[in-house]
């Protein structure tokens, strides 16, 4: 086979033949163009240098055995072995010439070459493999170019020695997969690992970090049981991705911890959380929605700081959307955060997530959200299944591109035996000291009625006594006593219209008062109070049930 004419057909020889054809075929140049060469130069040039030979003249051969690139040369249908260079056959041995690649060169059809081959024969254009990992433990770039002469085809393989940069890519790829893994760990570690378990809602939550080629963010969701039958839910999402996303929102999570034990209003809470988001790091913002389910009043209330809307699905299938008010994300500062409310009545279910669940590049977030209310207005089960059908819903895969994070929650309808389990009375305080002996007599009342053991009669008649008596002392009108059972825990509750909260103290022998709080302290489970939405109190006491 002539391998001088075979080298013509190489990349760049045909532009380099056709540069030399132009400059042989333009016109003769003017005498004073030629005479501008000094006539020393020109001698010299003339008589001691020689012409450089031109690549038709070189020999081939030699050339390609001494690059130290991989070279092999196929002709046929069958890609039959015309000729492979010394780098080739250092690297992977001697091949016998004239027989198909299949057979001769078994290392390319371990690679998988042996189809693009045919693809390069049938095309006539080149194509390229990036850095496979050969048989020899080393990694090829190999490059196949269409050669033709008369009838005959062939492809000339080349491949290039990429094995430093593909092992330097490895490690980059190393580093990175154990930063994120790192960046995982960090994020599930503060997340809840078990969620809290209010008495009158079921909950379920998910969370997944994007695929292997996204960076974790900082998507956290929380469930807080704040007493007296209310529970605060929350959710948000740092902005930003890896290690320092995460640390942030474990300091933000734990914060929103702290501030809902002062059982606050949720405007209130994220007023906190927008100074300390701008003191733990200026440049790094958060969304977040703070919301608190009391069963008293069959509402979800909540503030949003630039978070996705809440969504409820009611007993019928109609899908809610809370939409406002919304603020900007915290951290950015100078904004009065307001409060609002949705319904979340009994058989309702309530969905809370981040934006990793309905944001895509190539679709408008609010077509995400559309797609959301429309699976969930179809969702049934537990909350556990309705959240894992939310996800699937939206595509959601092992390589998803974000971080996802879902909150669902339901407020059940209890019907038959379970309703009994779950029971309100309320009084009215009215007149003056004369209500006292009423509100006793209306809590053992119902405390009779709800067939409650002696002992645990006698405590809640008590602990209703002393928080009347507390009210009617320090607090004003409008005044309610409110009693409520669950399946585990009585709540006794008053209600007044002074807005000062009162404390527990130690009371001095000779003090007439101060000891009301101090005995339902001491004889109830847990006692707080809380400023309300009127501008009064409420001050609550709860007893866990006896386990059936």
């Amino acid at each position: 086979m002539n391998f001088t004419r075979w080298s013509a057909r190489l990349p760049g020889t045909q532009r380099r033949a056709a540069a030399r054809t132009d400059h042989t075929a333009a016109p003769d140049r003017p005498a004073e163009s030629a005479s501008s060469v000094p006539a020393a130069r020109a001698e010299q040039l003339t008589d001691e240098t020689r012409p450089v030979p031109a690549v038709d003249d070189l020999p081939v051969r030699e050339v390609l055995d001494r690059v130290p690139a991989l070279v092999a040369l196929v002709h046929g249908q069958d890609h039959r072995v015309a000729y492979i260079n010394d780098a080739y056959v250092t690297a992977f041995g001697v091949r016998p010439l004239g027989e198909p690649t299949r057979e001769s060169l078994p290392e390319l059809d371990q690679l998988g070459l042996l189809p693009l081959l045919d693809q390069v024969l049938r095309s006539g254009k080149p194509r390229t493999l990036k850095s496979r990992k050969a048989p020899d433990g080393r990694s090829y770039t190999f490059t196949c170019t269409p050669v033709t002469e008369g009838d005959h085809a062939g492809v000339l393989v080349f491949a290039t020695d990429v094995t430093d940069h593909a092992e330097a890519a490895e490690r980059l790829r190393a580093s990175e997969r154990s930063q994120r893994e790192t960046a995982v760990t960090l994020q599930r570690s503060l997340l809840p690992q078990e969620l809290e378990e209010p008495d009158d809602l079921r909950i379920a939550a998910t969370y997944q970090p994007g695929g292997t080629e996204a960076a974790v963010g900082g998507d956290w969701y929380d469930v807080i049981t704040l007493g007296g039958g209310r529970t605060a839910l929350v959710i948000g999402d740092v902005m930003g991705r890896g290690v320092r996303a995460a640390a942030v929102m474990g300091q933000l999570r734990t914060a929103v911890r702290a501030y809902a034990r002062l059982d606050l209003p949720p405007h209130e809470v994220l007023q906190l959380l927008d100074g300390l988001a701008a003191e733990i790091d200026a440049n790094q913002i958060a969304t977040c929605v703070y919301a608190i389910h009391d069963p008293n009043e069959g509402r979800l209330v909540y503030a949003s700081a630039g978070h996705l809307p809440i969504l409820v699905r009611d007993e019928s299938g109609v899908v809610l959307r809370a939409d406002e008010p919304t603020g900007p994300p915290l951290g950015t500062g100078g904004w009065m955060h307001a409060s609002g409310s949705i319904p979340l009545g009994p058989g309702s279910t309530a969905v809370l997530y981040t934006d990793g669940l309905v944001e895509r590049r190539n679709e408008d977030l609010d077509e995400g959200i559309a797609s959301l209310e429309r699976a969930l207005s179809g969702a049934t089960g537990t909350p556990q299944v309705v959240c894992d059908r939310l996800v699937r819903s939206a595509g959601v895969t092992a390589d998803h591109d974000d971080d996802v994070a879902v909150l669902v929650l339901q407020h059940p309808s209890r019907t038959g035996p379970d309703s009994d389990l779950f029971r309100n009375a309320a009084l009215e305080l009215l007149g003056g000291i004369e209500a006292a002996p009423r509100a006793r007599a209306f809590a053992s009342g119902v405390l009779t009625s709800w067939r409650f053991p002696t002992e645990l009669h006698d405590l809640g008649v008590l602990a209703a006594s002393e928080l009347v008596a507390n009210s009617l002392q320090h607090g004003t009108p409008p005044m309610r006593l409110r009693l409520r059972r669950t399946d585990r825990r009585l709540i006794i509750e008053v209600t007044d219209g002074d807005d000062h909260l009162p404390r527990r103290r130690r009371a001095e022998p000779a003090d007439e008062s101060g000891r009301g709080i101090a005995i339902v302290a001491t004889i109830a489970s847990n006692w707080g109070s809380r400023r309300t939405a009127g501008g009064g109190k409420a001050v609550w006491c709860e007893f866990v049930l006896p386990k059936a």
